[in-house]
């Protein structure tokens, strides 16, 4: 799949994952109020992710276990930082911020790979790239509705950085043109961030609280199991690894600024799930955030032609080799 096709199944794969992303806040946030921390909540979601993500990884290996070592570097570092970081410095963060400068200060991320680009190859981006950025970034804030007194944490502050870095390492990793297929990638990097929460957990470094309480749930009472398996399923095991497709056909800078499209989705599900109708100064920010993402997606391919941009892993993994006779 090369060209406008990738182009526009990359768009496609990218929105449906930020909308699978975007449920996971009003799907967990009856359970964190219910009395289960956040750090229960992370072991348990990424255990769930990377149960449910196992069968379709293998699938798309086909027996092909050695790109696995081959690729070891990679899904070690997407899942320790793309993954388990990005995650849990974001729970942390919003334990100690409110949620609106928590996200607008993950949601940096984006910026920090635009930056990182201009540094690493010393060439500009294009015109329509920084504009884009520009207003995506402003949108955002409009759409957060960052405004009032707040108070700001600075151990708070330092765990959402800690987020934005995590958040622009996994589209830096989750782009690289290996081997690997995006699907196996995600699966296996889900599997190492289980296994890192999981291990700060054991040692107490990451609080772990699950009582056994019933959870309100669109009105309705349930098993606190219940949110636990929506957001295992639905924003991590399927967003990481429909997220890991739109990635490699999209490129790390287009695909991380198309998921701003994340907090639009939230704010329409809080709207439709919990009654939060969004202000007129929220829609206006969501029409500069689409039209910020737009002028990143023309400036795109004119970065990949002057090497300012990696160009996105499109046609990288090889089809198996023939048994011998």
């Amino acid at each position: 799949m090369q060209g406008s096709g990738a182009r526009s199944a990359g768009i496609v794969a990218g929105l449906v994952a930020a909308l699978a992303f975007a449920t996971s806040g009003p799907v967990v946030k009856p359970l964190l109020a219910a009395g289960w921390s956040p750090g229960a909540a992370i072991v348990v979601r990424l255990a769930i992710g990377a149960l449910l993500l196992a069968g379709p990884a293998a699938w798309a290996l086909r027996g092909r276990w050695s790109t696995l070592r081959t690729d070891w570097a990679t899904v070690v570092g997407l899942g320790i930082l793309g993954v388990a970081g990005a995650s849990t410095l974001y729970f942390f963060a919003v334990d100690r911020l409110p949620v609106a400068v928590a996200l607008l200060v993950e949601y940096t991320g984006p910026l920090l790979l635009l930056l990182w680009g201009w540094a690493r190859t010393g060439r500009v981006p294009a015109r329509a790239t920084l504009v884009g950025a520009a207003l995506a970034m402003g949108g955002l804030v409009l759409v957060l509705d960052v405004t009032g007194s707040l108070q700001l944490d600075p151990l708070g502050l330092v765990f959402a950085c800690g987020a934005a870095i995590g958040n622009a390492g996994y589209f830096a990793l989750t782009a690289r043109p290996i081997a690997l297929p995006p699907v196996s990638l995600a699966g296996a990097a889900m599997l190492v961030g289980a296994v890192v929460v999981g291990s700060l957990a054991a040692v107490g470094v990451l609080p772990v609280e699950a009582p056994d309480v019933r959870v309100d749930v669109l009105g309705a009472q349930v098993h606190w199991a219940v949110p636990l398996l929506v957001v295992g399923a639905v924003p991590t095991a399927f967003a990481y690894g429909v997220s890991a497709v739109s990635v490699r056909l999209l490129g790390e800078r287009l695909a991380s600024f198309l998921a701003l499209s994340e907090v639009l989705l939230s704010v329409l599900l809080a709207w439709v799930l919990l009654g939060e109708q969004p202000l007129v100064v929220q829609g206006l920010g969501a029409v500069l955030v689409v039209a910020g993402v737009a002028l990143v997606r023309a400036g795109a391919d004119r970065d990949v032609r002057r090497g300012a941009a990696p160009p996105p892993a499109v046609e990288v993994v090889p089809e198996p080799a023939a048994e011998p006779a």
